[in-house]
């Protein structure tokens, strides 16, 4: 087997985080799921549905076809990872999930308005996501191997990550300028959409499907030239019954690494909070504020490049200072970014009310925007060095499936809240405030967590 140097192995596993990054940036938050909502939220008031009940009952509709989404997630993630760690083999599984994510993604061609199926869009969009986020779980799982220097771990994290955001920046800036149709027809750069996409039929913004597959499958080709499997001498390739077996007795240990316990627990929370945040983002401003497509698309351009920045400095502090300050700052940064986009509508700021025609509810918009992909990169990127602290280093995918079954097992926690309180009091903007309390108790859990884990030595 061909040697690959440290160098490729770590930009390999860079263009992970390239690759993958468009399903979050163009069809979670930026434009499929504004698309989905303006759409179904369209067609019920063509059947005579009043526009503000039609657009929440939009919004609920998504916030439950992401919470089984998220069960399925939670249900199957440490189980797998549980097996990976067994047979040694991780990249099968990311080619499984890979196939998932490309196949997903691309079927969301198939949701024009004229006869726009939710079970459609919904099985499709959730195909693609259960293997965007499985990939992710093994790929984060070789985080440990890429450096023998636990401190360098947050520096390759954050920098991973931002490279990430710039992937998702590049793939919406092609969308917004090549395809993406404005008032006018043309795109932001004044072009006809490519390929002759026609807006009536929302071909220009349906295509953000196969565009994301084919971004993923060209992307990937580093990832797997350069990544390779430590393989365990005589392992058989599944071992499913010890690797449930493994997995209880790991769970039932929880109890004796309090800090893992805790830890798991708080991300558990503010991460359910942040993708509230990421899923209902783009859906808000169009159901709220009256966005379209396009100004959600620059909103979104506005939130990566201030992503992809801080990630790359938040990198830098967590190998300064670790990744608990860095953690900490981001989620009080989201909770009160959060009260803030709670607080914004049409005609006031704040609670704080202002003139008909003004634009500062938008410009409020875009600077939460800013502070949201800010503090929501460095989150993430600092929370995956925080998971390799806390692991066991012998059990490490096991353990980013335990990570992700903590972000997934309650990953329908706040979806679910948003829909049942966006149905309960028939508003868009007061529907997302759950994520607000998701913040206070991830904040709360983290007194709890030592900073370098129960397994330091």
């Amino acid at each position: 087997m061909t040697v690959v140097s440290q160098r490729k192995r770590i930009w390999g596993w860079y263009f992970f985080d390239w690759a993958s990054q468009p399903y979050n940036t163009l069809l979670l938050t930026f434009i499929f799921g504004p698309y989905f909502t303006t759409t179904l939220s369209g067609n019920l008031i063509a059947e005579g549905m009043e526009t503000g009940a039609a657009r929440a009952q939009a919004q609920a509709y998504w916030g439950w076809g992401l919470a089984v989404t998220g069960i399925c997630i939670a249900v199957l993630a440490p189980v797998l990872g549980a097996i990976a760690d067994n047979s040694g083999r991780k990249l099968p599984w990311i080619w499984l999930f890979s196939i998932m994510y490309f196949v997903g993604s691309t079927g969301l061609w198939w949701t024009a308005p004229q006869d726009f199926s939710v079970l459609w869009a919904l099985f499709f969009f959730g195909i693609g996501l259960i293997g965007m986020e499985f990939a992710t779980i093994f790929t984060n799982s070789y985080l440990p191997e890429l450096d023998a220097d636990p401190a360098e771990l947050g520096r390759l994290s954050g920098s991973g990550w931002a490279f990430g955001y710039l992937g998702g920046l590049v793939a919406l800036v092609i969308m917004l300028g090549l395809f993406q149709a404005t008032a006018s027809g043309n795109t932001l750069l004044g072009l006809s959409p490519m390929f002759g996409l026609d807006p009536e039929t929302k071909a220009d913004t349906r295509v953000v499907g196969p565009l994301a597959a084919i971004w993923f499958a060209v992307f990937m080709v580093p990832f797997f030239l350069y990544t390779r499997d430590t393989m365990q001498t005589g392992a058989p390739r599944l071992l499913v019954g010890k690797s449930v077996s493994d997995l209880m007795r790991s769970l039932k240990s929880l109890p004796r690494h309090p800090s893992l316990m805790a830890y798991l627990g708080s991300s558990m929370f503010y991460r359910d909070a942040l993708n509230g945040m990421y899923a209902f983002g783009g859906v808000y401003a169009a159901g709220v504020l009256g966005w379209s497509v396009t100004q959600v698309g620059i909103f979104g351009i506005i939130a990566l490049i201030s992503g992809a920045f801080f990630c790359w400095v938040g990198g830098r502090l967590d190998r300064q200072y670790g990744p608990m300050p860095v953690i900490v700052f981001c989620v009080v940064s989201l909770a009160l970014v959060a009260l803030l986009v709670v607080m914004i509508t049409p005609t006031s700021v704040l609670g704080i009310p202002i003139r008909e025609g003004s634009t500062m509810p938008d410009i409020s918009f875009f600077i939460a925007g800013a502070v949201i992909g800010a503090a929501g990169g460095a989150l993430q990127a600092s929370s995956r060095n925080m998971m390799a602290r806390q692991a066991n280093p012998e059990r490490m995918t096991e353990a980013f499936g335990l990570y992700a079954l903590s972000g997934k097992a309650t990953a329908f926690l706040a979806p679910a809240l948003i829909a049942f309180t966006t149905q309960m009091t028939g508003s868009q903007r007061l529907g997302v405030s759950p994520v607000v309390g998701l913040f206070i108790i991830g904040l709360i859990l983290l007194i709890w967590v030592k900073p370098k884990g129960d397994f330091a030595k």
